[in-house]
């Protein structure tokens, strides 16, 4: 029993620190999901060409849709005209990176893991979609049709309408994605990565981490053949890593894990290799795989260079936050996640 209430203690002041920036973080993605259609996507995703895997690596880094979302959308925008290049590319950011895990990373790491995750979750789209321009199939390009309007039917994006939303109508449609579509989704993996975090915290000593995952090479192979397969968000990934640098680990091989284990899971690679071919998949795989060891090793060097010693100040961020809105913000949100993930919609 004392170490069931030493996890849960633990879970919970890890909780407290993130809540706040994680409903800051859910309010961007409703405003970002609100504005951005998903015609606008689509109309620069259908060129098999480097403009069309660097905006679709740009579209994806802030969009709130997390690993569950974001195949059935790129199965759809596919059908809709985007790329395979594109779509790749598209694959690859959205899930690694996205406005509310931005928030959580810098509410329980830094800010400079706030800013190394979104760059290389971009870098690794960049070349993914560049490699499937290279190395792909090659295709015609294609031209859109069927554009899906995001304001009508959260997370599908296969219905047309024919009339305009007015400004109120895309700002609850948008609020109504964040809390009551993407909140659901993230929530039972996240409460999931809070546990782990706070096993993390309590039971594993140190030395442990410091001894067999710190720095160098095979820390991070470590965590790249736990990520591949694992199905995490991202937002549900970043308690688990924060907790690690605590103990020991290096900001590299913590930057892998959070690029390899929200991008990639045995069931979305399966569907991307039927969708895209087993060529593409592989590039997929190569691209996370070679792409997170490599900026895991310059991340390393960064915060070497930089003089930054990210477990002394990882976590720092809820110290500007009031303990009031702390109290506020994590009580809510712990009950509407629970309440989320039992009742999720199958």
């Amino acid at each position: 029993m004392e170490y069931v209430l030493g996890i849960l203690n633990a879970s919970w002041e890890i909780l407290l620190d993130a809540s706040a920036f994680i409903i800051f973080g859910l309010v961007l993605a409703a405003f970002l999901r609100a504005f951005i259609s998903t015609e606008t996507i689509i109309k620069y995703m259908g060129k098999n060409n480097l403009r069309s895997v660097l905006l679709a690596a740009l579209f994806g880094v802030p969009l709130p849709l997390c690993s569950c979302g974001v195949v059935p959308t790129a199965v759809a925008l596919r059908k809709q005209g985007a790329s395979k290049a594109a779509t790749l590319s598209f694959l690859i950011t959205t899930p690694e990176s996205s406005v509310d895990s931005i928030a959580i990373t810098y509410a329980l790491i830094d800010p400079l893991m706030t800013i190394a995750r979104p760059v290389a979750a971009f870098i690794t789209g960049l070349v993914a979609g560049i490699g499937e321009i290279i190395l792909g199939h090659k295709e015609k390009d294609k031209q859109t049709h069927e554009i899906a309007c995001p304001h009508c039917h959260d997370h599908n994006f296969e219905k047309e309408v024919a009339h305009k939303h007015s400004l109120g109508e895309k700002i609850a449609s948008g609020f109504k994605f964040a809390f009551g579509d993407l909140l659901p989704d993230i929530s039972r993996w996240f409460l999931v990565g809070m546990l782990i975090a706070g096993f993390i915290s309590f039971i594993i000593p140190p030395t442990f981490i410091e001894r067999y995952m710190g720095e160098g090479w095979i820390s991070m192979l470590i965590m790249l053949a736990i990520g591949l397969p694992l199905y995490v968000c991202a937002t549900a990934s970043t308690p688990i890593a924060a907790a690690l640098i605590l103990k020991g680990m290096s900001p590299g091989a913590a930057l892998v894990f959070l690029l390899a284990g929200p991008a990639t899971n045995a069931a979305s690679f399966t569907i991307i290799a039927k969708m895209l071919g087993k060529r593409s998949a592989i590039i997929y795989i190569l691209s996370i795989s070679i792409c997170a060891v490599l900026l895991g090793m310059l991340l390393n060097w960064t915060y070497h260079y930089l003089g930054i010693n990210i477990h002394a100040v990882a976590g720092q961020a809820h110290m500007m936050i009031p303990e009031w809105l702390r109290w506020a913000t994590a009580i809510p949100l712990t009950l509407t996640m629970f309440i989320a993930a039992i009742f999720k919609r199958k």
